[in-house]
């Protein structure tokens, strides 16, 4: 195992790489000019060209890539054009509130949906078991800004249980933003846990622990469940870490201060150090969760275990 993780954050290095080629060179690429953006294309010529040498924009893309190349070595990440703050400053403030986001929402999908996946393996062909398979099939269908907005409209606007929008420090601000982020997730969880308890089900051993007498809970809960977790695990790891990376809709929805919304001001603004210190930050957020998944199959499964010691 040690050595696995070893490769693993060997390769590490040349992956951040090529994210940070693939990313620079798409945004120059694009059409539009970031010096524009600051004054308006009506600018007189010379307050461009002036712009263009502060931010470096007047060198060939080749020197100004190396040169952020040299910024990542030294630990930084750049400064904003329009608020001059430092993007890796800026980040630091704002992925503890993603953190906070992806972590509530990610205990709501995990939770919801392996009770609803569970429900429709278990009791598959009664009521019970296709209601619960209806409910995640609506999860999936349903868009996230539509859940969000009918959710901020019963729970806020109608009822007022909730606050609408805002980063407070209460966790009763997480509710509908968590829950908004994780219902789809949820469903996804729901399906996975079917069709893998649903296998698992099936196995000779599950009928052994029930002819041992084993009550059914713990022949599901123990037998069942356990080793039907590796694909589940798989998809939570795969959705935290896409939560890290910033939830644009549901953070620009709720008003929540994060990666989102920094990177989307990044985007709409042009403001290339802001691009690509949240997909940096996303990219070795992504990875390490990966690589925490995959050590996680080894105390899952102990046949993991046994197979790389062979």
């Amino acid at each position: 195992m040690t050595a696995y993780i070893l490769k693993r954050l060997f390769l590490f290095i040349p992956t951040l790489l090529g994210v940070t080629i693939v990313t620079f060179f798409l945004m120059k690429a694009v059409p539009g000019d970031p010096a524009a953006g600051m004054v308006g294309e009506r600018a007189p010529k010379e307050v461009l060209e002036k712009i263009k040498r502060d931010l470096g924009e007047d060198r060939p893309v080749i020197i100004q890539y190396i040169g952020y190349l040299g910024l990542i070595l030294k630990g930084e990440l750049g400064r904003s054009y329009y608020t001059n703050r430092r993007v890796a400053e800026d980040i630091a403030e704002k992925l503890p509130n993603t953190f906070k986001l992806a972590l509530a929402a990610t205990l709501f999908a995990t939770v919801a949906g392996i009770i609803l996946g569970v429900i429709s393996a278990v009791f598959r062909d009664s009521f019970l078991g296709k209601t619960a398979s209806l409910i995640a099939l609506w999860g999936i269908s349903l868009p996230v800004f539509w859940v969000g907005l009918i959710l901020m409209l019963i729970f806020a606007l109608t009822l007022h249980w909730l606050p609408p929008s805002g980063t407070g420090t209460s966790l009763i601000y997480l509710v509908l933003p968590a829950s908004t982020l994780g219902i789809h997730s949820a469903a996804y969880i729901s399906r996975i846990t079917r069709s893998s308890m649903l296998e698992v089900l099936s196995k000779p051993y599950i009928e052994t622990a029930r002819a041992k007498g084993l009550n059914e809970f713990m022949v599901v809960m123990k037998h069942a469940l356990r080793n039907a977790l590796i694909p589940i695990v798989t998809l939570i790891g795969i959705d935290f870490g896409s939560y890290l990376n910033g939830s644009v809709l549901t953070e620009t929805i709720f008003g929540w201060d994060g990666m989102g919304r920094y990177a989307l001001d990044g985007i709409m603004k042009r403001d290339y150090p802001v691009i690509m210190g949240t997909v940096l930050v996303g990219a070795v957020v992504f990875v390490a969760i990966n690589l925490l998944v995959d050590i996680s199959y080894s105390y899952l499964d102990p046949r993991i275990r046994t197979e790389g010691k062979g």
